[in-house]
């Protein structure tokens, strides 16, 4: 089987990292802020924005990884860790449910390792892939 041109496991590895690195700069940036600025306590339209442009790196990295020779049980995890993350996302951003701010953490973290799991268990040579 032939792989995808692009490395999409290191892509997903990638955006999971830096969209961690951008959760975790969240409140040290809003701490400086408050410091300095008292008028507003929301984030700013494009710092959300970010949010969500990880959250489509990550849907097409999960996509193309999942047309590789993935097994169907890391398939269905990459694509249920996504959807929490996207859950979490869009819960902050629109105050839906009450989902602690560090729940974000688990899936961001689950997809990396999934990712960094693929790459190094699943890798095709010739016709034989990972066992399904």
């Amino acid at each position: 089987m032939i792989r995808a041109a692009l490395p999409f496991d290191n892509i997903g590895i990638i955006a999971g990292f830096l969209c961690a690195v951008h959760c975790i700069a969240t409140p040290f940036l809003f701490i400086a802020k408050a410091c300095s600025v008292t008028c507003c306590a929301e984030a700013p339209i494009w710092w959300v924005v970010i949010d969500y442009l990880f959250l489509i790196v990550s849907a097409v990295a999960i996509y193309y990884t999942n047309k590789s020779a993935a097994p169907s049980w890391l398939k269905f995890s990459l694509w249920i860790s996504w959807f929490l993350l996207g859950c979490s996302i869009v819960s902050h951003s629109f105050d839906i449910t009450y989902l602690p701010k560090n729940f974000i953490y688990f899936p961001a973290f689950t997809i990396i390792f999934l990712h960094f799991y693929n790459l190094q268990f699943c890798k095709c040579q010739e016709d034989k892939c990972c066992s399904k």
